[in-house]
Order: C-alpha cells, then structure tokens, then sequence
C-alpha cells in the first residue's frame, strides 16, 4: 500500500495547517486523502472535493442517536417530529396502518415521561442550571456527542477510507479514526497534536473522570504512532513527558513566504471606510473566551489612541458581543467586525493592518504555551504585532536576532494593552518602516511554511517511499 490519509474533525474549508500539510505532501508525489465532516453537521450526506492535489472526502456525522438523545432527556422538543410522523401515517390509510398504530402507541407511552421530565426541570433541573459553571458544559450531552458523534463519526470515517501506508489523525477527536484504519490495515499511524488538548478551552475545564477518559485514548493512540507531530518545543516537551511518544516532529504553523505589494493593500479600510489618516489595529482569529477581545476593546479608550481603529476579522461565538460593542457611543464608530475570510486570501487583509494583536489571557496552560498561527501570520505579512507576555511569545518577538519584532504586554490589563499598541503606533515612520521590515525578513528567513514542512517531507519519506 501507498500514500496517505488524514483525518480531521471538521469541515475542512478553513483549516490551514491540514490543507498547507496536505498540499505540500500532494506536491512531494505522496497521494493525499482527507477525510472530514460535512460543511453542515447535521447534514446526512457526506461530499468530495478536489483541491491543490489532494482529495477531501467528507463523511457525515451519524445523527440517530440525536433523535434518542432528544427523546430521553428533552421528550417535550420531539413533538414536532411525532406529529409529523402522524400526519403522514394517517395521510396514507390504510397503507400505514401498522406505522401509525406504532407513532400512537409511542406517543402514549411518551406522555408519561414527558410529565416526569417536566416536573424534573421545574423542581431541580432550572437550580441547577444556574449553579452550572459556564465552562463545564452538559456532561452527559457531551459525553454522548463524545461517544456517539465524534467516534461515531471515526468508525465511518475509518471504514470509508482508502487503503493507505500512513493514516494521520488531526487532534484528539480524529485520532481514534486514523488509529482505528491503520490498526485495519497493519499500517504506519502518525499523530498531530495541535494543541494540548486536555488543556483547551472547555476540556481543561472537565471533571476529573472525563479528562482520564480522553487521556486513556489519546496515550493508546501515541503509544501506537510512529511519530507524534506538534506546533513548537513547549508542547513537544509537555506531551513527551505526559505520553513518551516514540519520536516527535515539530512543525509550526507558519505561512509560506510572502512579500506585500507596494503600496500595501487597502482591504480593511476599502471594506469599514477608515480613513487613510488613521492607524488599524487587528485582531484576526477565533472569537471566543480567553482571547483578550474585551481588554483590546477597552484600550482603544486610552490615552493617545483617540485615533486608532480596532479591527476584529474573524468567527465565532463572541460575535454577537463583538457586534454590540462596534454599536457602543464610547468608541464613536472606531470598532469594526468583519466575517473571516479564507485562507488563501488573508495575509493581504493582514497586511493592511499597522499592528497585530494577540492579548489571549493565560487562562489554560495551552494558551500560556501557544504560538497561534496569527503571529506567524502578521509577520509573513510584515506586520509587527502586540502579544501576551508568555514564555515562546516573548522568545519569537523580542529575541529575533536583528531586533524586535513587537510588543509583550500583561493581557489582562487595559492600560498594558494600550501602552503596547500606542508604542508601535507613535513610532515616527522610519523606525516603523524598519519595524515591519525585520517582521518581513523574519518570515523570509526562519518563520515560514517552507522551513517547517521539511521534517514532515522527510518523515513521510520514510514512511510512504513509493
């Protein structure tokens, strides 16, 4: 067998790390697979889709189990699909005599449970509603979308790949999938780790007995991968110490080399109407807790901003925040929100930016050992760039060799933040110049995809040599 199969617990469309990892072996004569979900996750029909010399192949997430789900602990949200059910039934008498005598009889036996689980709600279920940490989530939904969902989704996945030499899982909740197709095929199983992922977000937040769960899966996966690859030397480090892995690879996500048009773009100001006069700060990225998007905001209002625009460019749940806060009369009209853009196209929208930032709060040990994409971003687009005060940040920023690269700052307060952006936006204009000149270089000489793709070129060599 030959090539390679990725897996991805996504839609694929916006994921650069997978598509620039699964292009550049596409282009090194390797034959690429990627298996992801459906572009909507309810949908029951998966996709094919060619681009760049590989192929994704979406398989759809199995959805029976909602409609159990749903009956179980919410019977009251499946009324409209009984009453659907029985108004196409009694619609086709006699025909469907033994379906709707079945939607009768479940019906009847639903009343009950819908009554139990009524009064559950009304007498315990709303309390503890309220008492619930916002960043512990429903566990037992998770617990079922985790089982059901997720490696449901794996099994499918597994079983409709193509035979391969090497099948790679993208983060945890793809592992099991490429784990489960290479121990099918007596293939090679590589792993790539793009955070710690019992440290992110809500995860690092789970009881104890959930985050043993998904540790026991992801050391069976390491234990059983030829090689474990992940983003920069902290995580390396930290998940060599928790897991042992056989080999590790770091390959950071930086973009390949790029040099900005002169003059630069103007796709930020052409799409809010900021003046050319006035400076822009972006923040590009995720919108959600923990980045800094509320202490970024509140700098804009100190002292010697005044003319500064804040640009949030990006996705996410905060959104509705976002929006709120660019209405706010403080900032009179000096916040804009605008929706992501792909891939492809976004280095020219960073560098119509005269400062990146990345303020994200140290509130998991994965953020205090990240090295976001958007860092390597801003400098492939020769941006400088205002960032948290945090050990492999402050290591790219401040040590580069010709000088520094941006500002650290303490993310969690606003006069820190703003005295960050407000030092880069008062540099008289040589000194600017040069500012985003040695970002520029930096990305040209050592922060670039083509630097880092090659120990995974040489990994798969080893691996798929046909």
């Amino acid at each position: 067998m030959s090539g390679v199969v990725m897996f991805v617990f996504n839609d694929c469309t916006t994921d650069a790390r997978v598509l620039r990892e699964a292009g550049s072996l596409a282009a090194a004569g390797h034959q690429v697979t990627i298996m992801a979900r459906p572009r909507d996750p309810v949908s029951p029909t998966g996709d094919r889709e060619v681009r760049d010399g590989f192929e994704i192949v979406r398989v759809p997430i199995p959805h029976r189990w909602v409609a159990w789900w749903v009956w179980a602990r919410f019977p009251w949200r499946a009324r409209w699909w009984l009453h659907e059910q029985l108004q196409d039934a009694f619609a086709d008498l006699p025909m469907s005599l033994f379906r709707a005598t079945g939607a009768v009889l479940l019906a009847v036996v639903a009343l009950p449970w819908i009554a139990l689980r009524v009064s559950w709600w009304l007498l315990v279920g709303r309390s503890r509603a309220a008492r619930r940490r916002p960043t512990g989530g429903r566990l037992l939904e998770w617990l079922a979308r985790w089982r059901l969902a997720t490696l449901g989704w794996a099994r499918a996945a597994a079983v409709a790949a193509p035979d391969a030499a090497v099948y790679h899982g993208h983060d945890l909740t793809a592992l099991p999938a490429a784990m489960w197709a290479a121990e099918a095929r007596a293939a090679h199983l590589v792993y790539d780790s793009h955070e710690i992922f019992l440290e992110s977000g809500v995860n690092a937040a789970r009881p104890g007995w959930a985050r043993a769960m998904l540790a026991r899966v992801e050391r069976r996966g390491i234990a059983r991968a030829d090689a474990l690859v992940t983003v920069n030397e902290a995580l390396a480090e930290e998940l060599s110490r928790r897991y042992e892995p056989r080999r590790v690879l770091i390959v950071r996500n930086c973009p390949p080399r790029w040099t900005p048009p002169d003059p630069r773009p103007e796709l930020i100001r052409n799409a809010t109407g900021i003046p050319g006069t006035s400076p822009i700060a972006l923040y590009h990225g995720g919108f959600s807790l923990h980045r800094g998007l509320e202490t970024f905001a509140a700098a804009l209002l100190e002292p010697g901003l005044e003319a500064v625009h804040a640009v949030y460019l990006g996705y996410g749940a905060l959104r509705p925040m976002l929006d709120k806060l660019a209405r706010d009369s403080r900032f009179g009209g000096r916040l804009h929100v605008l929706d992501a853009v792909p891939p492809e196209e976004l280095l020219p929208w960073i560098a119509s930016a005269d400062v990146g930032i990345m303020t994200s709060l140290p509130s998991t040990l994965n953020h205090l050992l990240a090295t976001p994409n958007k860092l390597f971003e801003c400098l492939a687009a020769g941006v400088p760039v205002v960032a948290s005060d945090f050990p492999l940040l402050r290591r790219v920023i401040l040590e580069n060799p010709d000088g520094p690269l941006g500002v650290v700052c303490d993310p969690a307060d606003v006069a820190s933040v703003g005295a960050a952006i407000r030092s880069i936006m008062t540099s008289d204009p040589a000194a600017l110049a040069r500012l985003r000149q040695r970002c520029l270089a930096a990305a040209h000489h050592r922060w670039n995809w083509e630097t880092e793709v090659a120990g995974l070129l040489d990994l798969y060599a080893e691996l798929d040599p046909a």
